[in-house]
């Protein structure tokens, strides 16, 4: 017996019992609209997704009383309430899950390590990392800390603080030297990640280990407020300032925009 010519799933492998076309084919239309897609007209669906008409006008006028879909005269497009389908997916991603996907495209574009990391004291905390070569002495993972006065990092995220938690870390906390370049001096600090908040970046230039330089930009949650930051760390010998600034500042600024997007701040 041949397939029908409005059986979505011809040619798909056997289901069970327990699964439901109808769910199946109505998830289908749904997908048929994409960036290249955004309206379509009703022959159009019924050929991207294999329907009949018939089949295909029954999904796209329930979609449409349900809410997902709006029609204008003879062409269909998605509404934002199709938004509401991801929304508990991406509600129960973590910061990790989030960013992870994006750090490796990163590195595979640039070829250096890239971390995202939280505040947690007066330490930055590593919560997701993808590295290539190991350019420090010490092996860095999740959960490795590093004083956030010396890192890039950490000057993203006590920049991103209301003053009174900056006042507070400033007074507070023991601005060790690390190497002959750490910044020590707290009003010179402060100076530092006022800059730091204005432009919306970080350099460090061997403050936390001798031929270390990183880069590193903030993640925003959709309030704004900055709850994570992106870095890439280079080798000293292998990478100017310049160039950190120049070749890989960019790429690094793109990724924290799309972390923050898929965090929920509006584009």
């Amino acid at each position: 017996m041949e397939p029908s010519a409005g059986d979505a799933t011809a040619g798909a492998p056997a289901r069970d019992g327990t699964f439901v076309q109808s769910l199946d084919r109505g998830l289908a239309v749904i997908r048929a609209f994409d960036a290249e897609h955004p309206r379509l007209q009703l022959s159009e669906v019924a050929r991207l997704t294999g329907l009949t008409r018939a089949a295909a006008r029954r999904f796209l006028l329930t979609l449409v009383e349900l809410g997902y879909v709006r029609v204008d005269g003879r062409e269909f497009s998605l509404r934002p309430r199709v938004l509401e389908l991801g929304y508990s997916y991406l509600s129960g991603l973590t910061l990790p899950d989030v960013a992870q996907p994006h750090l490796e495209a990163l590195v595979g574009r640039v070829d250096e390590s890239s971390s995202v990391s939280v505040l947690d004291g007066n330490d930055v905390v590593y919560v997701a990392r993808v590295h290539t070569k190991r350019i420090m002495t010490v092996l860095i993972t999740v959960g490795t800390r590093f004083p956030a006065y010396a890192t890039s990092m950490g000057r993203v995220l006590l920049a991103g603080l209301p003053d009174a938690e900056l006042d507070a870390y400033l007074d507070r906390a023991e601005l060790t030297p690390l190497t002959s370049r750490t910044v020590t001096d707290p009003g010179r600090l402060r100076k530092v990640l006022e800059r730091v908040r204005s432009q919306g970046f970080a350099v460090v230039d061997q403050e936390l280990e001798e031929g270390l330089r990183s880069a590193a930009a903030p993640v925003h949650d959709r309030q704004g407020a900055v709850v994570a930051a992106v870095n890439l760390s280079v080798s000293a010998s292998r990478t100017t300032l310049r160039q950190l600034e120049e070749d890989f500042l960019p790429p690094l600024l793109e990724t924290a925009g799309q972390i923050s997007r898929d965090l929920g701040r509006p584009a």
